[in-house]
């Protein structure tokens, strides 16, 4: 005698169609991610020239702070905020033919008399403290500082042509003050101005 078993019907499986994914335009993206990375590398190199200059050391007269070959960052922004400095480390145009740029320290403000007598660098009647120096001047003279002026000597006072050859630098000629050497590596600093005025000992 068979046995009834109730009917077993299967099942129906129901299948959802994916919809289908476009293909990325890669290319595209990638085109567009570069356009966008060089256009931002174009604006901050523009901010950065804008502020900053990159000079590079062509002699030995500011030796033994600044050698031949060593790279420089010039802040061009520095005195369209402040005056400058005695100390300070510039960079100007100087009317040569053909026009140079020139890098001198600042030793002379405008009002200031400056002299140099048996080595030593007075500037009203206080004579300045320079450790700096490749060696002590060999030369004497007296200036009297214009409005607008400044007076600047190289550090390697006896081997530099500057304000005691050829006079004042207008103020309106400086580019900026250097800050920093950033090549090579091994003289990686900043350029930081003292107030060099001190009194004799």
């Amino acid at each position: 005698m068979m046995e009834d078993y109730p009917e077993i019907k299967p099942t129906a499986i129901e299948t959802v169609e994916q919809p289908e994914t476009a293909p990325k335009n890669t290319f595209s993206e990638l085109l567009s991610e570069a356009i966008k990375t060089i256009l931002l590398a174009f604006v901050l190199y523009f901010a950065i020239s804008a502020v900053t200059d990159r000079v590079r050391v062509e002699n030995i007269s500011m030796q033994p702070t600044l050698y031949e070959g060593e790279l420089l960052v010039v802040y061009k922004l520095a005195y369209q905020f402040d005056e400058p400095h005695r100390g300070d480390i510039i960079v100007f145009h100087h009317n040569t033919e053909p026009p140079e740029d020139y890098i001198k320290r600042v030793i002379g403000l405008p009002g200031d008399t400056v002299t140099i007598q048996s080595g030593r660098v007075t500037i009203n009647d206080q004579v300045i403290n320079e450790p700096y120096l490749a060696s002590l001047p060999a030369y004497d003279g007296s200036w009297q500082v214009p409005q607008d002026m400044l007076f600047v000597l190289g550090d390697n006072r006896n081997r530099s042509s500057d304000s005691h050859v050829w006079g004042f630098v207008p103020q309106e000629s400086v580019v900026g003050r250097a800050v920093v050497i950033y090549w090579p590596l091994s003289s990686i600093r900043l350029l930081s101005h003292d107030d060099i005025v001190q009194a004799a000992p």
